[in-house]
């Protein structure tokens, strides 16, 4: 015999009193309680869209016809008519149209790819079909009659406007909502008009709608809860704004729509909710939020209280008609009593009441109730279950799946799910429906999907896949293989690749063992590329900050590296913030890879300063003159000549089987591909031209060091590498570059390369790595170059920047920089000796590596302040640099790559462009202040980045002074110029660090970011600086950015003090080590004279 665990007033209280819901509603069909408020208010605004609204009579006319033309298509009671329209005016008219005439709507998403469309379309078996010319080619085959509400209009407007009769009864068919099903199939939930008037009979008392509420609707039709948005404004005479897809989805839009339509109700999913903050919604006091589709959490709960009116959390799936519960937030987020008519019950696994506190499946019965799965009795049985509790034996209950628990105060606590069953973003969605799609594909053997949030508020859809032997899966065509079966919200963020699913003891899949998703690229279509400029490069950082990934391509999909609509607007926020451009959300969806969106940037904009015009190709017979950039290194030449500062050296170690002809081949065809290579400068008439000379053949030179001791060579190659690249270059005779071999035994080489900086760059140097890898393989197997024909020159691009800088361009440009730049200081440095007179380029180098977990609370400290990794570095060292000068006017330079056009990205040649980056330091900021400010002066500077630096110094004409560089004398770079993996076929290629033992500034910070961390580099004036100095300034660097990441609201001065007292305690630790190490320097000496 079992014992109760109930008491009889505890059953009591469990049955009676928290589901005393019972309250008449009328027997009326849903577009019935719209004709009657019709008679109500007839010229009342009943929808908006865009620029066009109809009354309530317009509207209910336009139905009519509708309805009568449908009838006389044979549409009547349980007739079920498809709908697939964009949202619009049409498709309210659409709806009510459908009602009228009687029969039952199918919301068919024009989103959805056609496979589930075309599941949806058979197994509805629907008669007629309402949609709109533009969406026919997106259906796939079917049998339904169509009608185009668009191409059909004028002989729809020739039917009667009057109210249909009918024999409808409450109990027909109002609509069929299609849910994700387990089996691998969405099901059709099966609604009656009698279901959906006791809803909303229910919602006009609470949450409550009044004549006098404007609500916005951003819900898709295909998703139950839009039945509140379209229907209940039209039942109590209020006004239904519809917006577009494209805005729904766009938190920037979706705010400005907020505040234009002066709505005072939306409803939404928490995730669009999380969207609008992102987008810096600042909320309304008039406005009442509606949440509900997935779980609320209290956090998000009062964020919405502190920006609208009330906050409703609101309960119900889809079997039981849209909500069956609405809770007013206060102090906690609970589900609610049952709404009218409606009754919950908590029951065991053996359908008994629990007590109040313990977990158990919530059951729902009621008014609400679906009249099942469609032409599935089997499920209806399974879910749909006889009713204990009432007397009526026809009474059931839905097994909704949820956890849950009575609290106390006869509120219930969402605990999660007995199945697999999930909410993600509001949608419903059964993981075994995307493990039954995985599986159909050939290569993979078994799947598993689960939602992980391993960021807080992040939940993400993540599939493990176990590939067939020897097969290996390649993500984006998996991705691609879903995306033609299942829709957009049910596709996984990231795909793991498993050898085996872990299992547990018992042989069930074991979800808590599957691993994070690591942040690589792994199994991606596209081979990784780097950012080829300032925009690649921003949004790559964005991507980087808001995935969690730890490299992205140029050619990388946004959504395949596990992308959202939500996240979307996150990147779209934080372009606007740091690249000063405001772009809607659909550009990221229409152009969803770095280079693509780079692009689009381009195009729709000129805030950045970038130049859409096309680079013209030009005679060769003129004289050509340099570019302002050749010009000034020309100058600078003249004025230093024999100096090797700025010569381009690099040193690679080839191991391997070298081919020595194919090499100079291949650095031939390069040389024969660039004319900027063939190049000389000379006067002519006191006017510097360049020349081009039609062919150079350059011969290969080989030292041979197979006869210099082992132990010797190292020492050996760094000495010959550093003279080498010390030796001059003469700017007016061929070549400017030469390579140069050390043979150190049969398989091993270093290549020694030494370009002229007038000639190439950082980025140049890219370029001919790849073109010598792609050539050099070709060569080694008697194939000709495969490589295209260069579009342009560089003495093209020369010539027309020249042309382009004139007038209203060069005059903006300039207005700007005169402005920035008035008085600027000269950074006083406290150096160890005193300024040469003039600077002799004498250099060295230091080098620290930021631990990786330094490294990555900088990044992460940016992507929190919406800035790159190099504005929080700069706002750093600015600092560094305030604490060591007391100025408040501290002035960087920087590079930028200055290739915003494709002709450009492929060539070899002197484009790199110099800024001048001066920050304000005054009212000692915090650094998230300094910060703001850092970013504000670097996205003007990014802005008017056109202007070249040499143009610049010509017009400011600063007082010449040869003791320092002009305009700044101290630089910041962070290194993330494109460099090719170094790959030759047979050979193991290492480049080599070679200090060249040269500064062309005072300091020069060059920082990587490393898979080891960020590692920087300090080039100094060997004339001003110790390498104890240097190696300080760095170390000091560190100290500060460690605090900084800790503290970002310290304030300056409180750094300055800090770091004082650190190298205090520094200088007394190095001064208790040198005692004790003399103290033992002199106990060896007693021992030995002993």
């Amino acid at each position: 015999m079992s014992l109760p665990i109930l008491t009889p007033s505890e059953i009591q209280q469990l049955l009676a009193a928290q589901n005393n819901t019972q309250t008449d509603y009328p027997s009326v069909c849903i577009h019935q309680l719209f004709e009657a408020q019709v008679e109500q208010t007839p010229d009342a605004v009943a929808v908006v869209f865009e620029n066009e609204q109809l009354t309530y009579q317009e509207l209910n006319q336009r139905a009519n016809q509708l309805a009568h033309y449908l009838r006389n298509l044979g549409v009547n009671a349980e007739v079920l008519v498809g709908i697939c329209v964009a949202r619009s005016l049409e498709m309210i008219v659409g709806l009510l149209g459908i009602l009228k005439a009687g029969g039952a709507y199918i919301p068919l998403d024009p989103a959805y790819p056609q496979e589930r469309l075309g599941y949806m379309l058979i197994d509805a078996q629907l008669s007629v079909l309402i949609t709109q010319k533009s969406l026919l080619e997106n259906l796939p085959p079917h049998q339904a009659q169509v009608v185009c509400l668009d191409e059909e209009w004028e002989k729809i407007a020739q039917q009667k406007t009057s109210n249909l009769t009918h024999e409808l009864t409450p109990e027909n068919l109002a609509y069929i909502i299609y849910t994700s099903g387990s089996t691998g199939k969405p099901k059709g939930v099966q609604i009656a008009h009698s279901a959906v008037v006791n809803f909303l009979t229910a919602m006009r008392q609470k949450p409550g709608l009044t004549p006098q509420d404007i609500l916005l609707s951003v819900t898709t039709l295909s998703f139950d809860i839009a039945g509140l948005e379209i229907f209940l404004p039209l039942i109590v005479g209020a006004q239904t704004v519809i917006i577009s897809r494209q805005i729904a989805s766009d938190g920037i839009q979706l705010s400005e729509q907020l505040t234009a339509t002066g709505a005072t109700v939306m409803q939404a999913t928490p995730a669009t909710w999380r969207m609008l903050l992102a987008a810096g919604w600042h909320g309304n006091k008039q406005l009442k939020i509606l949440c509900g589709g997935e779980a609320l959490d209290y956090t998000l709960a009062q964020q919405l209280q502190q920006r609208g009116k009330e906050v409703w959390n609101l309960y119900g799936p889809t079997e039981t008609t849209i909500w069956s519960a609405a809770f007013l937030v206060k102090d906690s987020v609970a589900i609610a009593h049952p709404i009218t008519n409606t009754q919950f019950y908590i029951l065991d696994a053996y359908n008994q009441l629990v007590p109040i506190g313990v977990t158990g499946e919530l059951h729902i019965g009621g008014a609400g109730l679906a009249r099942g799965y469609l032409h599935q009795p089997e499920l209806t049985a399974q879910k749909f279950i006889s009713n204990p509790f009432n007397l009526d034996s026809a009474a059931r209950l839905y097994k909704t799946g949820d956890l849950v628990r009575y609290r106390a105060n006869g509120t219930i606590e969402f605990l999660g799910r007995i199945d697999n069953q999930v909410k993600l973003r509001g949608f419903r969605i059964e993981l075994g429906e995307i493990e039954a799609a995985l599986n159909q594909h050939p290569d993979v053997q078994a799947s598993v999907v689960v939602v992980r949030e391993d960021e807080p508020g992040n939940q993400r859809l993540i599939a493990y896949v176990v590939p067939q032997p020897d097969e290996t899966l390649i993500i984006t065509e998996l991705r691609q293989f879903l995306a033609e079966k299942l829709p957009n919200y049910m596709l996984p963020a990231a795909f793991v690749t498993l050898a085996k699913l872990p299992l547990t003891p018992n042989g069930k899949i074991d979800r808590r063992a599957l691993p994070a998703p690591e942040t690589t690229r792994t199994n991606l279509a596209a081979v990784f590329v780097a950012p080829r400029n300032t925009i690649e490069a921003a949004i790559a950082e964005i991507w980087q900050q808001v995935l969690g990934v730890a490299q992205v391509g140029i050619n990388d999909n946004f959504f395949e590296l596990g992308g959202h609509s939500l996240l979307a607007t996150q990147v779209i926020s934080r372009l606007r913030k740091i690249l000063g451009i405001d772009l809607p959300l659909r550009a990221l969806f229409a152009s969803p890879t770095v280079a693509e969106l780079a692009t689009t940037i381009q195009q729709t904009t000129a805030k950045l300063g970038l130049n859409t015009v096309v680079i013209p190709r030009i005679t060769r017979e003129a004289n050509l003159p340099l570019s302002f950039a050749q010009t000034r290194l020309w100058l600078l030449e003249q004025l230093y000549p024999g100096n090797s500062t700025y010569n381009i050296s690099a040193a690679v170690k080839l191991s391997g089987d070298l081919n020595i002809t194919a090499l100079e081949q291949s650095l031939n065809e390069i040389i024969a591909r660039h004319e900027v290579l063939r190049t000389t400068f000379s006067l002519v008439d006191g006017q510097v031209y360049q020349a081009i000379a039609p062919t150079l053949n350059v011969q290969l030179p080989v030292i041979d060091l197979c006869h210099v001791p082992v132990a010797e060579r190292a020492a050996e190659v760094e000495r010959l590498a550093i003279i080498e690249s010390h030796r001059t270059f003469d700017l007016t005779q061929l070549p400017l570059l030469r390579c140069t071999l050390l043979h150190l035994d049969e398989n091993e080489h270093i290549a020694l390369l030494t370009i002229h900086h007038i000639v190439a760059d950082g980025w140049s140097m890219g370029v001919l790595i790849k073109e010598l890898a792609t050539l050099y393989t070709a060569f080694c197997t008697g194939e000709t170059s495969s490589l295209p024909e260069l579009q342009i020159q560089y003495a093209d691009f020369a010539i027309w920047q020249r042309e382009w800088f004139q007038g209203e361009v060069l005059q903006t440009q300039l207005d700007y920089w005169q402005q920035q730049l008035q008085n600027l200081p000269i950074l006083e440095l406290p150096t160890d000796f005193p300024r040469p007179s003039q600077r002799t380029f004498r250099g060295a180098k230091q080098t620290l590596i930021f631990n990786q977990h330094l490294s990555q609370a900088i990044k992460q400290l940016s992507s929190e302040n919406e800035v790159t990794l190099f504005m929080t570095v700069l706002a750093g060292f600015q600092s560094l640099l305030h604490c060591y000068t007391n100025q408040n006017d501290i002035v960087v330079g920087t590079d930028v790559a200055n290739r915003n056009q494709t002709e450009i990205e492929g060539l070899i040649g002197f484009f790199v462009n110099q800024l001048v980056l001066r920050t304000d330091m005054t009212g000692n900021p915090s650094f998230r202040e300094l910060l703001d400010r850092v970013r504000d002066r670097t996205l003007s500077a990014y802005t008017h980045q056109d202007l070249p630096f040499d143009k610049l110094v010509e017009v400011l004409n600063p007082e010449r002074d040869f003791s320092r560089s002009p305009l700044f004398q101290v630089k910041c770079i962070l290194q993330n110029a494109p460099m090719p993996v170094l790959e030759l076929p047979g050979l193991r290629l290492n480049l080599l660090d070679i200090d060249k033992e040269i500064a062309e500034f005072d300091l020069l910070l060059i920082l990587t970011d490393t898979e080891q961390g960020l590692v920087a580099d300090l080039k100094y004036s060997t004339d001003l600086f110790k390498a104890t100095t240097a190696s300080q300034i760095l170390q000091n660097l560190e100290i500060l950015m460690s605090r900084i990441v800790s503290q970002p609201d310290v304030k300056l001065l409180e750094l300055k003090t800090m770091l004082i007292e650190a190298n205090k305690q520094q200088r007394v630790v190095q001064e208790q080590e040198y005692q004790q190490s003399l103290q033992q320097n002199l106990i060896n000496i007693k021992r030995r004279s002993k």
